[in-house]
């Protein structure tokens, strides 16, 4: 059985993925609600690492490194509830090797644990509508920001309350208030 750790700060999705992961047969399942409390346990080497990227107290994206250095996972695979092309950036430079959109079914996740994944040419070709690149431009800003709200907004010339508002329309994201 191959290990993999799964950390989120929701606990009822961290028990449904653990237990549907378990029963494939698989896959041995360690859960944590932190970055922190992961790496408190002994060094090991596991397959993979599901990591959410907006955690209760910390950054995923700022955890990668640490988890990769401790746990040498073979896959590191970010899920979100907000994708972007900045944060699936920065996360991939930090060392992730797959980033997911929330939410994922299980077969998908399975198939990126298993290497599989295709690509949808179609969607690489699509080019982004003036929506799309005023999210990512708010994503870039955010993350250069360290998802401070009241600094993005003031690097893009927004109210905080404007920023939030399109922040909170776009998807269920949790943001740092300031």
């Amino acid at each position: 059985m191959q290990k993999i750790i799964v950390i989120d700060d929701d606990l009822s999705y961290l028990q449904v993925l653990q237990r549907r992961l378990q029963q494939t047969g698989a896959y041995e399942v360690a859960i944590y609600t932190s970055i922190a409390t992961a790496l408190y346990h002994p060094a090991q080497r596991v397959h993979a690492i599901l990591l959410d990227m907006m955690l209760e107290q910390e950054s995923g994206i700022s955890g990668i490194p640490a988890l990769k250095e401790h746990f040498k996972p073979t896959h590191l695979i970010m899920l979100t509830g907000y994708a972007s092309i900045a944060t699936t950036v920065e996360a991939m430079r930090r060392g992730a090797t797959d980033y997911l959109a929330k939410p994922v079914g299980l077969n998908e996740i399975l198939q990126r644990l298993q290497g599989c994944v295709e690509v949808d040419s179609v969607a690489d070709t699509q080019p982004l509508t003036p929506a799309q690149v005023e999210w990512e431009h708010i994503q870039r800003t955010l993350l250069t920001n360290d998802g401070n709200i009241s600094a993005t907004a003031k690097a893009l010339g927004l109210h905080r309350r404007t920023l939030q508002r399109k922040l909170q329309k776009h998807s269920p994201v949790r943001v740092r208030h300031s």
